[in-house]
């Protein structure tokens, strides 16, 4: 039996290694990729290891590109979306899953009917919508539109009602209001869930090119992704170690975030127990 288990668990360390050297190898060879010269990019792209190291592409990122400006642009965008989806998205998944009120399980099945249609149906009603608004060239045409998300409203609905019934019940006998409820208890037993919807929608926003591209028209607006193709599609080949400096700094923000949060969100999606 020993001897048994050791060989499964060897088996899965080693399929484990295989997994970990598939996912890291498109990082590393984009770090690798930027510490190289124009001429080693394109004359030999198998190459991994840099010879000469060079920081050009990092010190053009700046000098060419306005790098901070489209990092402030995106971080507007980015922060600001997450907040008020966590902010509306955990109201409406308190008062499906913990309040009582006529049609709420009809409401509940349209929010899930509206996941099954796809999103690029929704591209142009939704452009001519907020241009006839006057909206496009306006951080709000990305920023109203994504405040509330059905996926994020399930997600935290499935989560909140393993609280259990009885903590709520508790704090009404006491006195509490549903704002105290939500503010007090639902929002502080919800943490692992808030922090994964932090993070998808963080990624999500952070990472939107089309969005951008449709309704963004002045430079000086431009977040990270558009910004970066734009630079990158004006000559072909040229400032190619840039284009590969810019893709290792747009993703260090969501790493950041994801290995500050990945503990409630490996929580969010396994068995809570509340006490």
């Amino acid at each position: 039996m020993l001897k048994q288990e050791r060989r499964e668990r060897t088996r899965a360390y080693i399929l484990l290694s295989i997994g970990l050297i598939i996912t890291l190898y498109p990082f590393v060879l984009m770090v690798m990729s930027s510490f190289m010269t124009p001429s080693q990019l394109l004359n030999n792209p198998s190459m991994i290891i840099p010879m000469p190291w060079t920081w050009s592409g990092y010190t053009g990122l700046f000098k060419d590109l306005d790098v901070l400006l489209l990092f402030k642009n995106t971080l507007i965008i980015a922060g600001s979306v997450t907040l008020l989806n966590l902010f509306f998205d955990s109201l409406a998944a308190f008062a499906l899953a913990k309040l009582k009120f006529p049609g709420k399980n009809a409401l509940f099945g349209f929010m899930l009917f509206t996941l099954m249609i796809p999103g690029v149906l929704f591209f142009i009603p939704t452009y001519t919508m907020l241009y006839n608004w006057g909206w496009v060239n306006h951080y709000r045409a990305l920023i109203i539109p994504s405040f509330v998300q059905f996926y994020s409203i399930f997600l935290m609905k499935q989560f909140m009602e393993q609280i259990p019934d009885e903590v709520i019940e508790a704090a009404r006998i006491d006195g509490a209001s549903d704002p105290v409820i939500y503010a007090r208890i639902i929002i502080p037993m919800s943490v692992p869930v808030l922090a994964t919807i932090a993070i998808l929608t963080f990624m999500g926003a952070w990472n939107d090119f089309f969005g951008p591209l449709l309704y963004l028209r002045s430079p000086s607006m431009w977040t990270v992704q558009l910004g970066l193709q734009m630079f990158s599609s004006s000559i072909p080949g040229q400032n190619i170690q840039v284009l590969w400096a810019g893709e290792v700094v747009i993703t260090l923000p969501i790493l950041i975030v994801f290995l500050f949060l990945q503990k409630y969100f490996i929580r969010a999606f396994t068995n809570v127990s509340f006490k």
